[in-house]
């Protein structure tokens, strides 16, 4: 499965990211800045537009990736489909700026304030005057009360995935007006605007069975921009309809219809008129930037080149059934083939261009797992050695630079550049190290060239056959775009960088092929074998590692399926890497359903890739995703999030801490100190931010790439014509978004 977007934090820390993909990016900002978070590395790009430029009415149809099996947020299944429903549906006491920021949202709050700590913490919210149910009724405390009641984990009726926060609260209740509510805290709690957003009706929240049940498929009640008027299981997907009762700025679309899609029939979906907007994977990125291009004989499969190219595509369609050139029947049939495809192919290209790419970079980022419960990884000088050995810069280069993206590794576990908690705390590892990664698997007992008790007979085999090395290799080969004629078009090539080790078969430098590496002059010849047993000669300093007699072999865990190969490509480049300080991997691809739950979640992996959303109280929602793990009474070890399994009692202390810590300088600073602990102890590595690619109907605005922010709603739609640029987009100073 494939996830886009992103939603709000009731769903953020539960739903992890599978894929990475997804290209002009908003001008930098100065890198000379004395605050270690910096700025944002890219921008939204939505095609910004005044109001008074977009017409009114219009239906805006959005893929997702799924209909959602409940529209409750803080239900174990819910997913980021049910997240931007709410987003569109609900109060948000608070929502998030351009730099991953909480900022108070007007159209509910007028303010909200700490007006006590002592004895305890007190927040006054005022709430807007304005601010109605959909069914005329206003919101008020017995909302807030109702939702501190259902959230707080005291009832276990209620079946609900969180109640951080809401744990901490000790009573709400009506302030001195109708528009105040009083919140009163047992214990100190920083995160306090993380509360009530999304807010739900007493409706929903008054009782376990409207919980649990009545708000599956429905809500009756409403306060947003919008209201939900069906969801459709049969049609695959969920109407959003305008608000008649919204106090704020009208809406701008009659009608939101969010589409579930699969990533790779969204390409077809956005040519044939179904989808407005739709977030798409680098390839299906390319062929809406290509479509854009002037169509003539050099565009792949149109013109005179689709004659030659269905010319060679023959040829060897014949080679490979064993037929010759004079078998007119099956000749003519290939060429209809080939030209039905190159035909659909250029209506395809004709459609796509009225459509561009909006890009950004998510909220979230991409990491390595490793898993510490138990085998080589459980010793954190393995882990050590893995992450020291990895040149994550190159890493990120490999993903973000083909899409014209800042190509900068993430230096935090706990927030992005440009949010306040953010700075490089990576050095607390270390800087990527070949040679102390040698050192630090030697002081672990793992050795180059020690004698390996497993059945081999690599040294038997013909000097002209391939002999084994990792397993990544042939993966990186057969799957990650490393040979010809595999599908891919080049942008993601494994080892594309090889060449600066001066080599191009796609081997570890220095290797030749038989996974020991070869020798510097002065060693024995490449090519000759020693006999068997003997210990690989201690120069070799690719040989592989080994221990009582074992090989280190770590298994890479990848989910398939469309999306995955971007993972592929990385899973790729890690491989080499740990090649080169004698670690093996043995890559397993897995079925995208089963990734999380049968591998990740259960802890079957020594090596995985998924991402983690970042959030602007990650003192709140990473806690669970790197606190220590701890038995739990029936002998199972309660993990939480924490699918490294790895953590700390110094990590768990520094989060309790910054939770508790009202001052925000003082909370940053808890924040990137436990930060550093979690890079020392090497359970995860950050690698680079996820690239947000979103092709859109050049004439939508106000609505693409969302980046940090959480969208406007009420602000999507459709330019009058007089609005719009020579080719339908926003005017000249957004006909820039696709690159």
């Amino acid at each position: 499965m494939s996830h886009d977007g992103i939603g709000p934090r009731a769903v953020l820390r539960s739903v992890a990211f599978l894929t990475a993909g997804m290209l002009t990016v908003p001008a930098l900002a100065g890198c000379g800045s004395e605050d270690p978070a910096g700025e944002p590395l890219a921008g939204a790009d939505v095609a910004s537009a005044d109001r008074a430029d977009i017409a009114d009415g219009g239906t805006l149809r959005w893929a997702v990736d799924t209909v959602p099996d409940t529209l409750n947020t803080f239900q174990a299944d819910a997913d980021t489909t049910t997240a931007r429903i709410a987003e569109a549906v609900l109060p948000s006491m608070y929502r998030t700026d351009g730099r991953g920021r909480a900022v108070r949202n007007p159209d509910y709050l007028a303010s909200a304030e700490v007006v006590d700590t002592e004895p305890k913490q007190v927040v006054v919210y005022r709430l807007a005057q304005q601010a109605v149910w959909s069914d005329g009724r206003e919101i008020g405390a017995a909302d807030f009360a109702a939702q501190w009641r259902a959230l707080s984990g005291r009832d276990t009726a209620y079946w609900t995935a969180r109640n951080a926060g809401y744990d901490r609260i000790e009573k709400v209740e009506r302030g001195k007006n109708d528009l105040e509510v009083k919140v009163t805290f047992s214990r100190p709690y920083a995160d306090w605007k993380s509360l009530f957003s999304p807010l739900y009706p007493k409706e929903v929240m008054g009782s376990p069975d409207s919980f649990n049940d009545g708000a599956r498929k429905k809500l009756k009640v409403t306060a947003g921009p919008f209201t939900v008027d069906k969801v459709d299981t049969e049609e695959d997907e969920v109407v959003l309809a305008r608000n008649p009762r919204w106090w704020g700025s009208p809406a701008k679309l009659q009608k939101i219809v969010l589409r579930a899609v699969p990533h790779d029939k969204r390409i077809s979906a956005l040519s044939d008129g179904t989808l407005d907007l739709a977030e798409i994977d680098p390839e299906a990125a390319r062929r809406v930037t290509a479509a854009a291009l002037p169509q003539d004989g050099n565009t792949p499969l149109m013109g005179p080149e689709a004659d030659r190219s269905a010319a060679d595509a023959l040829r060897s369609w014949a080679v490979a059934n064993g037929s010759d050139e004079d078998d007119a029947d099956e000749e003519i049939s290939a060429r209809k083939k080939l030209r039905k495809k190159a035909e659909k192919y250029a209506r395809q290209q004709k459609a796509l261009g009225g459509f561009e790419v909006r890009t950004s970079l998510e909220p979230a980022y991409t990491q390595l797992a490793l898993n510490g419960a138990e085998g080589p990884l459980s010793d954190e000088r393995v882990r050590r050695a893995v992450a020291r050995a990895l040149d994550r810069k190159d890493i990120a280069g490999a993903v973000l630079k083909p899409l014209g993206l800042p190509a900068e590794p993430v230096g935090s576990h706990l927030a992005l550049s440009g949010q306040a908690a953010y700075a490089d705390s990576s050095g607390a590892l270390g800087k990527p190290d070949a040679k102390e990664a040698r050192a630090l698997l030697s002081d672990a007992g793992w050795v180059p060239g020690g004698p390996v008790k497993e059945e081999k007979k690599d040294a038997e085999k013909d000097e002209g056959e391939e002999a084994a090395g990792s397993e990544a290799d042939k993966e990186d080969t057969e799957g990650s775009g490393g040979s010809e004629g595999d599908g891919d078009d080049g942008t993601y090539i494994v080892g594309e960088d090889d060449e600066k080790d001066g080599r191009s078969d796609g081997k570890a430098p220095n290797d030749s092929g038989t996974g020991t590496g070869q020798l510097k002059q002065g060693g024995a010849p490449a090519g000759a074998y020693a006999p068997k047993g003997t210990a690989a000669p201690a120069r070799a300093d690719t040989a592989p590692v080994a221990k009582d007699g074992k090989a280190l072999v770590l298994r890479f865990v990848l989910p398939s399926g469309p999306g995955s190969k971007t993972l592929e490509t990385v899973a790729g480049r890690i491989a080499k890497m740990l090649e080169r300080i004698g670690i093996r991997t043995d890559v397993s691809k897995v079925d995208n359903d089963s990734y999380f739950k049968d591998h990740i979640a259960s802890g079957d992996f020594d090596l995985a890739l998924y991402s983690w959303p970042a959030t602007a109280f990650p003192a709140t929602d990473a806690r669970p995703v790197y606190s220590k793990p701890v038995p739990a009474a029936d002998g199972s070890l309660n993990v939480e999030q924490n699918w490294t399994r790895v953590g700390t009692d110094q990590v768990d202390q520094l989060f309790e801490q910054a939770i508790a810590t009202l001052d925000d300088s003082e909370r940053r600073d808890l924040v990137r100190k436990a930060d550093s602990r979690i890079w020392a102890a090497a359970g995860s590595i950050p690698l680079y931010q996820r690239p947000q690619l979103v092709a859109a109907r050049k004439t939508l605005a106000n609505a693409g790439a969302f980046g940090f922010a959480t969208p406007v709603y009420e602000d999507m739609g459709f330019l009058k014509k007089s609005a719009r640029g020579p080719e339908g987009s926003p005017g000249a100073k957004n006909s820039a978004s696709g690159s």
